[in-house]
């Protein structure tokens, strides 16, 4: 082995152990063993949905960098919510933008990609900044939770991402939408006003709908596409 797979060997096993003994602790002890073992190399991920998991990490690590894939495409809330963050929140907000913007990427590729090939767009969109942003830590936080979808179901408290060779938390894995608010509405936490206007799960406009009642929270993402991630996630 080169000691690059040594020390991803290591660190994944560091993070399948974590995985197991964190399972039952509460999001910010979860939260506190990453500050504590990456240290700056520890990020917070967030589309700018509800601000849930970055106030949490900020409990246990003021000012920490919260990652926000600017796409060109988001609702003029979810920039909004952003801005209020960055204002109001003891985080760091970084914007990640494409290589491209939507003018260059719409003259190489055409017009509305996300109509033709939305996996095509959100590489270009957000997997691609979000791996050049990531580059500078080793460990990250997101908001997954197990109840969202199916595809999220098996999602681990911690665990090892064998593609980028980094270690990805997710705090409130275990909690569901009910703890979320009750969390919103103990600590007055920041969401993006669209939750309240049909939008559970919110990503860029052309690709986001209202839910319908009854429908999975996710069900408004890329409606009529056999398409359920981003791919950031899977």
């Amino acid at each position: 082995m080169t000691v690059i797979e040594d020390a991803d060997t290591d660190t994944a096993a560091l993070a399948e152990r974590a995985g197991r003994e964190l399972e039952d602790a509460p999001a910010l002890e979860i939260l506190r063993w990453a500050a504590d073992t990456f240290g700056k190399r520890f990020c917070v991920t967030s589309s700018m949905q509800d601000m849930v998991v970055a106030h949490l990490a900020s409990r246990v690590q003021p000012g920490v960098d919260v990652l926000f894939l600017d796409t060109g495409y988001h609702f003029p809330e979810t920039i909004g919510t952003r801005d209020a963050v960055a204002a109001v929140m003891d985080v760091n907000v970084v914007s990640l933008t494409p290589r491209q913007t939507v003018a260059e990427q719409d003259a190489e590729y055409g017009p509305r990609l996300y109509e033709r090939n939305p996996d095509l767009c959100c590489a270009l969109r957000k997997m691609q900044p979000l791996e050049d942003g990531l580059a500078a830590y080793d460990s990250w936080a997101t908001g997954l939770r197990r109840d969202e979808s199916p595809t999220r179901a098996g999602t681990p408290v911690v665990g090892w991402d064998a593609k980028r060779r980094k270690v990805k938390v997710s705090p409130i894995a275990r909690w569901t939408e009910a703890d979320v608010q009750s969390y919103v509405a103990e600590h007055g936490v920041l969401t993006n006003p669209l939750l309240a206007d049909g939008y559970p799960s919110i990503g860029c406009a052309p690709c986001t709908r209202r839910v319908a009642p009854g429908e999975d929270a996710r069900a408004g993402r890329w409606a009529g596409f056999a398409k359920t991630e981003c791919g950031i996630n899977v």
